[in-house]
């Protein structure tokens, strides 16, 4: 589902228009990723967490050369998966998309 489709799919279910929902979900996007700059995780009881974590420096490989390099340490955004959202999709009968 890309962005187009999820704002059909809300906009249906909450009897609102697309444009208002485009600008509700732009606007938690936003909102999140402003929290997320902070260094606040960002907790939706039930779906998730998003928070911010650091991932060390490592040695790695250019896979085209064998060549050793220095991967640099960097913060990165990781989701924890909420425990009813965990409890639907392992429940679920729905076949499993291949990634794109």
């Amino acid at each position: 589902m890309n962005k187009a489709e999820l704002i059909e799919a809300v906009a249906t279910k909450t009897d609102s228009t697309k444009a208002q929902t485009a600008a509700m979900l732009d606007a938690l996007m936003a909102t999140v990723q402003e929290a997320l700059t902070k260094m606040d995780a960002v907790q939706l009881v039930g779906f998730g967490t998003f928070a911010v974590t650091e991932r060390a420096g490592r040695e790695g490989r250019n896979p085209a050369t064998g060549k050793t390099i220095t991967i640099p340490a960097k913060k990165v955004v990781k989701f924890k998966v909420g425990k009813s959202m965990a409890d639907a999709v392992a429940n679920s009968k729905a076949k499993v998309a291949k990634a794109r």
